[in-house]
């Protein structure tokens, strides 16, 4: 709040009707809805913001009673992120209400004065001012002017706070035809003067959220009444649209927000909440080991990804000309396969020696690609260029030539060997051809490329997430020993956390014990992939429903969810299955459980394992029968 030492006659008259119980400092704010005044609370000695109803105002008796009773109502208020009303009072003429004094600055002056906020501190705000909503909501009050002037960040902690909870109505603040709220902010059924209920302020909260991400408002013009007939009849340019580095499910969260159908909006506050804390949770930081692993010891390089081949390939063909093409192409395949392995082999050997396991990269990769695709899309947001498409047709184009031509100079090889005679034939004068066009054009178009899209992490998440990278960590662990420094388990997610604690716990067991076990190793990895499957179609269904908000029919929303819920409670089954056996293997261990009580449980689990497939094979119908809420979620309102 700017400041401004204004002592006029109606600050020393107000003054004098609460000689005794306040002492107000300065004026330090001034609006439609009023005059915000800092004091001091004479008898507690606590700094205060006092909100004076314009005196204008305050002589119709009507809107006078009218604010002090949503005043009272906003005063029952109780929670960390709304600022909380200590009183509110009729004296000496005065109609006012005190709340405690946030040290800080709004939403707006922050956004005005630094520019939009990051992504995460973005979403973060976006949550905590749902969080006051949706406890303003359970209690029966709708704010109606959400927007940045009312949201408070606080100084040093960054709390978010929520203030003048039902106030504009009650006073009509910048009225537009008879319509309360402001303007920029408006929910269409608010600027069309229809009765409000929750989901306006979320419309609302998604407009300051667009304000707050991109430091531009979701709809602007000349006059009060050409921005109100926009937010009922135009959409707002989605926020992903704008290149903005902005997580997608949040971007996408904003806009439903926006959507004109408020039955297309997130149906409350505290939904919203809770999907703005999955993005938060989803983008947590990974550990430093998996971050370098992913940008830097898990490729050859950067650089290297794009030109190895071609230098490997000159090199072969030097060895050519100096004895044959066998021997070339020995070279050439030798240093392509071999050389790439035993590197990967070495970088696995180290990260498995900081405690971290094969299974450990997909959540890596999938948040190194998702920042990746958030940051080129600033950059590049308009597609391929023309000459990265015509680079692309000629490599591939070039590409089967430059192959058959190099596989037939092989045989003519072997051929002119036989016959005696080394003269360059046709074929090698083509190979050189092809292969002096391929690849400039390929390596010019993976540069092209690489500008859209993070080329080297993408392939390199191919490579170690498929067989290959499965099998270098298998060859990597029989060169560790018992070298292993710790875990690094905090990270994972907890079947997996579970099931790599468990499968530590039975290789460390006697020979004879292990052969008694059985096949705990096959029903452990059984155990992993069902939990993970669970979360995975879990989270589909998750995702399918946040799109589609009501949108879809009462009936299939109910039947989502339901199904939803039973992958829940069935992936705690399979979570708790795994946790069992690892308690059990922990007690074989400290000589206080039995084999016997052990191959029980392994027993129960492959039994729930079966009832997993069974579910998910009986629930793939319902999957499938997904795409029309996620196309009504896509579509403009």
């Amino acid at each position: 709040m700017a400041d401004s030492p204004t002592f006029d006659a109606l600050f020393l008259s107000f003054q004098s009707a609460l000689a005794g119980r306040y002492s107000i400092d300065r004026e330090i704010g001034r609006g439609g809805m009023g005059i915000v005044y800092l004091a001091k609370e004479v008898h507690l000695d606590r700094p205060v913001a006092i909100k004076l109803l314009p005196p204008g105002q305050a002589s119709d008796a009507q809107l006078r009673e009218r604010f002090l009773r949503e005043a009272r109502n906003a005063a029952r208020l109780s929670h960390p992120n709304i600022i909380p009303i200590h009183a509110v009072d009729d004296a000496g003429g005065f109609v006012y209400y005190v709340m405690a004094f946030v040290d800080g600055e709004t939403l707006a002056q922050r956004v005005r004065s630094r520019g939009p906020l990051a992504s995460s501190e973005g979403t973060r705000v976006f949550r905590e001012a749902a969080w006051a909503l949706a406890h303003a909501h359970t209690q029966g009050l709708v704010h109606r002017d959400v927007k940045p002037d009312n949201i408070l960040l606080e100084r040093g902690s960054g709390r978010v706070l929520v203030a003048d909870f039902g106030i504009a109505a009650a006073i009509g603040a910048a009225s537009a035809d008879g319509v309360s709220g402001t303007p920029e902010f408006m929910s269409p059924e608010q600027a069309l003067g229809r009765d409000l209920d929750a989901r306006s302020d979320i419309y609302a909260l998604g407009a300051t959220a667009y304000y707050a991400f991109s430091g531009r408002l979701p709809f602007e013009g000349k006059t009060a009444t050409e921005i109100l007939a926009k937010h009922i009849t135009e959409p707002a340019p989605p926020l992903g649209s704008l290149g903005l580095a902005v997580p997608r499910k949040v971007a996408l969260l904003v806009d439903r927000c926006l959507a004109k159908d408020a039955d297309h909006r997130p149906a409350n506050a505290d939904a919203l909440a809770e999907q703005l804390g999955v993005a938060l949770e989803q983008r947590r930081e990974l550990p430093a080991a998996l971050r370098a692993f992913v940008k830097r010891t898990g490729r050859v390089d950067s650089a290297g990804t794009l030109f190895f081949p071609m230098v490997w390939l000159f090199v072969s063909i030097g060895v050519t000309a100096i004895s044959t093409s066998l021997l070339g192409m020995g070279t050439f395949f030798a240093g392509m396969i071999g050389a790439p392995l035993i590197y990967m082999v070495n970088a696995a050997r180290k990260l498995s020696l900081l405690g971290f396991a094969h299974l450990d990269l997909a959540p890596a990769y999938a948040d190194q690609v998702e920042q990746a695709r958030e940051e080129h899309a600033i950059e590049n947001a308009r597609g391929a260029s023309r000459l990265e498409r015509v680079l692309k047709a000629v490599s591939k184009t070039t590409a089967p030539f430059t192959a058959g031509l190099f596989a037939t100079q092989i045989v003519w090889d072997v051929f002119s060997r036989e016959i005696g005679s080394n003269t360059p034939g046709a074929v090698t004068i083509g190979m050189f051809a092809f292969g002096s066009v391929f690849w400039p054009a390929f390596i010019g178009y993976l540069t092209l490329l690489q500008r859209r899209k993070d080329v080297d992490t993408e392939f390199w998440q191919r490579v170690w997430m498929g067989r290959i990278g499965k099998a270098v960590f298998g060859v990597a662990r029989r060169f560790l020993g018992n070298r292993v420094i710790g875990t690094a388990m905090t990270h994972r997610a907890t079947e997996l956390s579970l099931g790599l604690a468990a499968e530590q716990l039975y290789e460390a067991l006697p020979k004879e014990t292990r052969l008694q076990l059985g096949d705990l190793p096959v029903v452990l990895k059984r155990l992993q992939a069902d939990a993970q499957r669970l979360r995975q179609h879990h989270d589909g269904l998750q995702d399918a429903l946040n799109d589609a908000g009501t949108s879809a029919s009462s009936i299939d929303y109910a039947d989502v969810r339901a199904t939803r819920d039973e992958l829940h409670a069935k992936l705690g089954d399979a979570v708790g299955a795994l946790e069992t056996i690892r308690l059990n293997l922990l007690r074989l261990h400290a000589g206080s459980g039995s084999v016997e009580g052990l191959t029980t449980h392994i027993g129960i689990a492959a039994d729930l394992s079966d009832e997993v497939a069974r579910l998910l094979a009986a629930k793939s119908e319902v999957e499938r029968g997904l795409a029309f809420p996620r196309e009504v979620a896509s579509t403009p309102a």
